[in-house]
């Protein structure tokens, strides 16, 4: 018996990532983080589906200049605990950002992402830099051209 028109199924073969650079330059944290996080789960594309990594490569420069409002620079607080007694951690945000900026912005964005291995994979392909300066200018040269070339 013919089943007749079925809808139409994305599949990993037709997938063509391509490469963003957000700059965080006075930008709201929540709100850069989720713009970062539609990108990675590709949810800005006609051919989403859920159960394939539809999302593109995100490059994240100057990480450093974020922005929060608020008294979140004192009393925002990340934890981490080492697994062992008396092992947690507490930093304010103004701590982190002066420690390790890129990781305020990996934090934010890994909260927004889904937890399974498909969000670690989506996560993977952010990458976060403090300064202006990235080592992604071949790739993003290439998806330019490729771009170029189509239209």
């Amino acid at each position: 018996m013919p089943r007749g028109n079925k809808p139409y199924q994305t599949t990993a073969a037709e997938l063509k990532p391509e490469w963003h650079v957000v700059d965080a330059t006075d930008k709201t944290l929540g709100r850069v983080s989720s713009e970062i996080a539609v990108l990675l789960q590709g949810k800005h594309k006609p051919i989403y589906v859920p159960h394939l990594n539809t999302g593109d490569y995100v490059v994240v420069v100057n990480a450093e200049k974020i922005r929060v409002t608020g008294k979140k620079l004192e009393q925002k607080m990340y934890y981490r605990h080492s697994g062992y007694h008396g092992g947690l951690t507490e930093r304010t945000l103004s701590d982190m950002l002066d420690r390790t900026p890129t990781r305020v912005i990996t934090q934010s964005v890994k909260g927004m992402l889904p937890k399974n291995a498909l969000g670690r994979h989506m996560l993977a392909r952010m990458k976060v830099y403090a300064g202006p300066d990235h080592p992604h200018q071949a790739q993003l040269a290439s998806a330019a051209a490729n771009q170029g070339g189509e239209a």
